[in-house]
């Protein structure tokens, strides 16, 4: 409870500065513009069109559309970059072929591909789950090349002693050696995955929580454009506190690397 009250103080405080710099005119307005954040009587507009919102069905339905989609591209993101990343920790021509090439692809944002995904699949949800997965590929790759790199040869060796060898090394050694690695992967790409959703989303794919923001940009509604930002912020932040920080601090205390 006191993290909570915490980070609730932190985010009024943030707000009360920024209100006072830009009421107080020390500095250009474009440095320090008026948030547009509605009065009282606006944030009650907003709370309302939230939970009427929520109450009818639609952002409850966009959100299950927004996940949907999140969820099947971020799968084809994990087990490609899994593959990727085991090819390239266990080929040196892999490595110095694609591997060369993976930090430069990490590095063009998910949105630059979106002009070929329209060309090669058309304005849908196959284009969606292109620049989802393609958003989140590299990063998983290049943490779990990472992972993979840098297994102790120590374990292999002792498992090769063992008569461990082929899938049964990779399953019983490998893997669970690259597991701090693959969870730290797969906290980053989601977050990259996420962020590709909003994006081709608001680029006009039906549905969806970015179709809404879309919607009441378009419309002139700032309420519903303030509840779907909420929407998003809670999500991310339930979703990676819940899930993959938990997974983290566990795998962390199982290394022995957290008490």
């Amino acid at each position: 409870m006191t993290t909570i009250l915490r980070r609730v103080v932190f985010v009024i405080v943030i707000i009360a500065i920024w209100e006072v710099i830009s009421k107080a005119g020390i500095f250009p307005t474009f440095m320090f513009p008026p948030l547009i954040i509605p009065s009282v009587p606006g944030g009650v507009t907003v709370l309302k069109t939230l939970v009427g919102g929520v109450m009818s069905g639609q952002i409850l339905a966009a959100t299950g559309v927004t996940l949907s989609r999140l969820l099947i591209g971020f799968l084809i993101a994990v087990v490609l970059g899994l593959t990727f990343g085991f090819l390239i920790a266990r080929f040196k021509w892999v490595d110095d072929t694609l591997g060369y090439f993976v930090t430069a692809l990490q590095s063009i944002p998910s949105i630059v591909w979106f002009p070929l995904a329209i060309v090669w699949f058309g304005l849908g949800n196959t284009a969606i789950l292109f620049i989802v997965a393609i958003g989140a590929t590299w990063t998983m790759t290049v943490n779990s090349s990472a992972g993979f790199k840098n297994v102790p040869s120590i374990y292999i060796n002792a498992a090769r002693t063992l008569g461990s060898s082929g899938s049964h090394l990779l399953r019983t050694v490998i893997l669970p050696a690259s597991v701090p690695h693959i969870i730290s992967g797969l906290r980053v790409a989601w977050a990259f995955a996420w962020r590709a959703i909003m994006a081709g989303e608001l680029l006009g794919a039906a549905g969806g929580l970015g179709y809404l923001l879309d919607l009441g940009r378009s419309t002139q509604a700032m309420d519903l454009v303030l509840s779907i930002m909420i929407v998003i912020g809670l999500i991310g932040t339930i979703i990676d506190n819940q899930v993959f920080l938990r997974m983290e601090r566990s795998v962390a205390r199982k290394w022995g690397l957290r008490t």
